[in-house]
């Protein structure tokens, strides 16, 4: 099992080539070689991988129709008194539905390159590997005391985080049948997987232009980890975001700019990153606050209450009251004078969770400036997303992040004498 394929670096990569020969990222993020071309490649490589484990037994279709409960036991990154948080959901398969149908609902916007990467996957391998996050609401949390999670796990480790995974398998016909039931008139938020999720859309809106128009066939669905929003666990971190190599950059002209739109307080050399994180998180209570770090000093900015950016005129009213929409749409393209085009490719932007290693990219002078952030919150992404909007991508970072491997969902026809999953 791996961590998902875009949060994989190359290090980690190779650890899990390592780890085992059967380890996924042999599936779902493998290595290219220098003589690959049309008819051996990542993609084929995958798809024989997947073939060989099926084969040798590595991997089984369960017997029979199943949801699993899947429970993560963490400690909350960055959280000084080490409190500890469990986010409870269920695996289970989902139909794909268009984003027009108001089923299902994003939250921000995707990329062609890495949409395309899955697809070729998605078609090699006839297969989803892993999970996509999706929010629902049940405030009485009726669907969570129907999948109850009784006797040993199923399946239990704990990875290279820190992290407790735990899943349990449910095959009651009743219970089923229940809980599908009250599922059946859920609106699902995207919460992870915006990519992968409209790549299964591509796939099937490939797959309809070739077939009969099955509303059954395997590719109608995609499997999903479904998490009630309402529940306790739901964890979001702040993605901060690191600025370099930007021609003339002055720090002094940057600040007079910033007092357009923000109040700016120099709160002096920023020694103590956690503290300041602290202070941030407090300015940001009842507004949008940001800390600009640069090597010598840090800059509280608070949104100033008597200016309505023009900027920003073309948003709802929930998208003008996220911090990161201010930071890009106000900062990064108006006063840094970074396009649209130049945030999406990362030309002059990297994007950090770790505030301490935001800020050590600007004391060794790797990087210009940092901004520090607070998290979104939930009610702010399901506001938006309900209403249609999207947000800048990693907008949410949801924590911990789920595992890939727990469950494979074959869009292949079973074998004799089994069903179901993997």
């Amino acid at each position: 099992m791996t961590q998902p394929y875009d949060k994989i670096t190359p290090a980690m990569q190779d650890g899990y080539y390592a780890a085992s020969p059967y380890n996924l990222v042999r599936i779902i993020l493998g290595k290219s070689q220098p003589n690959d071309n049309d008819r051996e490649n990542v993609y084929t490589r995958a798809a024989a991988s997947l073939r060989q484990w099926q084969a040798e037994g590595v991997l089984l279709r369960d017997a029979e129709p199943s949801i699993y409960v899947y429970v993560q036991r963490f400690t909350i990154p960055g959280d000084a008194t080490g409190a500890e948080g469990e986010r409870r959901g269920f695996i289970a398969l989902g139909r794909v539905e268009d984003y027009d149908g108001k089923v299902v609902f994003r939250h921000e916007q995707t990329l062609s390159k890495p949409k395309a990467d899955r697809l070729n996957l998605l078609q090699a391998t006839q297969a989803h590997c892993e999970q996509i996050f999706m929010l629902y609401s049940d405030p009485a949390d009726e669907v969570g005391k129907l999948l109850k999670a009784d006797g040993p796990p199923t399946v239990e480790l704990r990875d290279e985080y820190g992290v407790l995974h735990q899943m349990w398998k449910v095959s009651d016909p009743a219970t089923l049948a229940a809980a599908k039931a009250k599922m059946a008139d859920k609106k699902l938020i995207i919460a992870d997987g915006h990519h992968r999720y409209e790549t299964a859309l591509n796939y099937r809106n490939q797959m309809r232009q070739q077939s009969k128009g099955d509303l059954d066939a395997p590719y109608e669905h995609v499997v999903i980890t479904f998490v009630n929003m309402d529940a306790p666990g739901l964890v979001i971190l702040p993605t901060h975001r690191v600025v370099f190599g930007l021609d003339d950059f002055s720090i002094f002209e940057t600040v007079a700019e910033l007092r357009h739109y923000f109040e700016v307080e120099d709160i002096g050399p920023v020694s103590d990153v956690q503290a300041a994180v602290r202070r941030l998180r407090e300015a940001g209570k009842d507004r949008t606050a940001l800390l600009a770090v640069t090597a010598h000093s840090g800059f509280l900015l608070r949104a100033r209450r008597d200016v309505q950016p023009a900027r920003l005129k073309d948003l709802s009213e929930q998208q003008r009251g996220l911090d990161v929409v201010q930071l890009h749409r106000l900062v990064l393209e108006e006063i840094l004078g970074m396009s649209e085009e130049d945030i999406r490719a990362q030309k002059h932007l990297k994007y950090i969770r770790d505030a301490d290693e935001n800020v050590d990219e600007v004391r060794s002078g790797a990087a210009q400036v940092s901004f520090l952030m607070n998290p979104v919150r939930i009610e702010q992404m399901r506001d938006i997303a309900f209403a249609g909007g999207v947000m800048p991508q990693k907008s949410t970072d949801f924590y911990p992040k789920m595992l890939s491997g727990l469950t494979i969902y074959s869009l292949q026809p079973a074998a004799q004498g089994t069903s179901g999953g993997q």
